[in-house]
């Protein structure tokens, strides 16, 4: 057994794997760590952050790992508490399945020494095996979610989710990691952007796993999204939503101030009113997740969410709120009157009816946009006791 590191001495690399039930696998990847520490004359640690319930934990001790039990299941958890006891000035992180080989180590290194801050091994820029990558992940899911990543944050990645990567410890201290899930991986990258990391990617080879895939791809997939979703709500949730409030309201007020609704273009009007709602409802859902991203540190508090987070602009939605609601039910009554009027018999006001459907459920929209703010806002000082 090759020591990984010497008692008393600077580590300069820490090699940090998560693992659950990988006791077939684990041998081969810390035999293959040491070799490359013994080879290339580095002082080096493995740090297995076990969550399993087979032999991999003690598979690992014996070879000489250091094995941590997580205190919270999950990918992301398990890196977690495995980089909280990494002391390296290096840190690598892979998977302990196998797929990844580690005898590759030192093409991730190399940009470090020519001071990149963040190294990704691209799978697609090497070697995918047969059998290693499902054809649902190859063609689809990861360059889908690589695809949403560049555009939304500028970034020209081409392997989001390698598990192959190399980071500084100071680099790493900069990105304030707090994911507990798979979107681990995507935060990495997002906050690498975020904090303008030099980011240098290498070609590497992805080998079948010797274990059960622990991926969940769609329940995963979806994480990712959100992920991505929470960290820019504003250009791709809520200015979509205004788009389609202001084509709604376009179609509505065209049709209705020409008098031509009660004709063969109601259904047109009704599309209209349809998109007022919808849009509205998705532009408060982009706010309410951009105030969620700040209050939980994922963003900083700029721009237009600041006057959102403050309690005199939310009880003047609550106002707003409250008005459209009131004309809406009055448009409503007076609906109700002139149908009285008429004996309960024909009434022709089924435009009115929808500009008051409108009105209510867009003040009901805003009214609780408001309250749930403001509920999110409870721990957040903002000059009121």
């Amino acid at each position: 057994m090759i020591p990984s590191s010497i008692p008393g001495s600077p580590v300069d690399i820490s090699v940090v794997l998560p693992a659950l039930d990988e006791e077939r696998a684990i041998a081969d990847c810390i035999r293959k760590i040491q070799t490359v520490f013994h080879d290339n004359a580095i002082n080096g640690e493995i740090i297995v952050s076990d969550s399993s319930t087979d032999k991999t934990g003690s598979i690992a001790q014996s070879l000489g790992a250091i094995v941590i039990k997580p205190e919270k299941s999950g990918y992301g958890n398990a890196y977690l508490a495995g980089l909280h006891h990494a002391r390296g000035r290096v840190i690598i992180l892979g998977d302990s399945d196998n797929t990844y080989d580690f005898s590759q180590i030192p093409r991730l290194l190399a940009p470090l020494d020519n001071g990149a801050d963040f190294v990704i091994g691209s799978r697609f820029k090497g070697t995918i095996l047969p059998t290693a990558m499902t054809p649902l992940h190859r063609y689809i899911g990861n360059p889908l979610l690589t695809w949403m990543i560049n555009v939304i944050f500028g970034t020209q990645y081409s392997d989001t989710h390698s598990g192959f990567r190399a980071i500084t410890r100071e680099a790493l201290d900069r990105l304030a990691l707090n994911t507990g899930g798979m979107e681990f991986a995507s935060e990495m990258l997002v906050m690498a952007a975020k904090e303008q990391l030099k980011v240098v990617e290498v070609p590497i080879d992805y080998y079948p796993r010797l274990t059960p895939s622990k991926l969940h791809s769609f329940a995963d997939g979806w994480r990712h999204i959100r992920f991505v979703l929470l960290m820019k709500p504003l250009p791709f949730v809520a200015v979509p939503g205004l788009l389609f409030l202001l084509i709604g309201a376009l179609l509505m007020g065209f049709f209705f101030f020409e008098g031509n609704v009660e004709s063969s273009h109601l259904h047109t009007f009704i599309l209209g009113a349809i998109l007022v709602m919808g849009g509205l409802q998705v532009i408060l859902t982009g706010f309410l997740m951009k105030t969620y991203s700040v209050v939980h540190g994922y963003e900083n508090k700029a721009g237009i969410i600041v006057s959102l987070m403050q309690y005199s602009n939310l009880e003047k939605f609550l106002v707003l709120g409250s008005g459209l609601f009131i004309v809406g039910v009055l448009l409503g009554i007076n609906i109700v009157i002139q149908w009285f009027s008429v004996s309960f018999g024909f009434l022709s006001e089924i435009s009115t009816a929808i500009v008051a459907l409108v009105l209510i459920t867009s003040g009901i929209q805003v009214f609780l946009f408001a309250v749930f703010q403001s509920m999110m806002l409870l721990n957040e000082n903002n000059g009121h006791a």
